[in-house]
């Protein structure tokens, strides 16, 4: 009996000529799935491009199981699709949506990609003096709720999260997790030295308002690129903004990759 949640599944397309040997790998969020990242996926494979969309370890199938997950993991999960990806094309990119962001610009400090396209990512977590003994605190709490209003509250367009997957809530011990990858990431941005853009929505109430601002300035890359979108949350790649979202990694993926 399949382990993944119907529907998250990964996915991989292979791409069309003149575009083909050039790889997208798409890399979903925190707590999130791979069919976050296939609405890009497509419209990337529709350009022609190689498009690997990857499952994070842990992800995508029980909250149970990304317990047992650490960052490191999810890091290995990246490598695993730029492997995949590198053994049928000629050039990397890597694009990542919130802890996807923050992976994907930690990656690129490691793996010689051509660019990186980081969306809604974080550039810390909120100060919480509690969030550093999360390991300790997950053996008692397990898990807590996401947000503070009810299921689907900061979403624009309610059937687009009706169809999103997600697990319904956070695991605690891998918020502390993900606190460590932030370090990691802020630590790996100077050395981050090809062309990104960053891409964040002035309405989403999930990253800290200046985390795009903070990463452009710390990253080693002479060419780098902010692009504010408005009228979605934080999960652009299905909210109304995704289009506009989608047209503009296209173009920089274009522009770079034929440069």
């Amino acid at each position: 009996m399949p382990q993944i949640i119907p529907s998250a599944e990964p996915f991989f397309f292979p791409g069309k000529n003149p575009n083909a040997t050039t790889g997208c790998l798409v890399t979903h969020g925190f707590t999130g799935a791979p069919k976050e990242m296939r609405w890009l996926g497509e419209y990337l494979n529709r350009q022609g491009y190689t498009v690997c969309g990857i499952r994070l370890n842990g992800h995508a199938t029980r909250p149970e199981d990304m317990i047992r997950t650490c960052w490191q993991d999810w890091l290995l999960s990246i490598e695993d699709g730029y492997n995949l990806l590198r053994s049928c094309t000629e050039q990397v990119f890597l694009l990542g949506l919130s802890m996807g962001g923050v992976l994907s610009l930690t990656a690129a400090s490691r793996l010689p990609v051509r660019g990186v396209v980081a969306m809604s990512t974080p550039y810390k977590l909120p100060d919480h003096p509690l969030l550093r003994f999360a390991r300790p605190i997950s053996w008692f709490i397990p898990y807590m709720r996401k947000g503070k209003g009810a299921p689907g509250e900061g979403w624009f367009d309610q059937e687009a999260f009706k169809q999103h997957v997600a697990y319904p809530k956070n695991p605690v011990r891998s918020a502390g997790e993900l606190n460590k990858l932030l370090g990691v990431m802020r630590e790996s941005l100077p050395q981050v030295t090809i062309p990104t853009l960053l891409i964040n929505s002035r309405n989403d109430n999930y990253v800290i308002r200046d985390s795009m601002e903070k990463i452009h300035a710390a990253l080693g890359s002479k060419e780098k690129h902010m692009l504010w979108v408005e009228g979605g949350g934080h999960v652009i790649t299905e909210e109304p903004t995704c289009e506009t979202v989608f047209k503009a990694a296209a173009d920089f993926i274009q522009r770079i990759a034929s440069a």
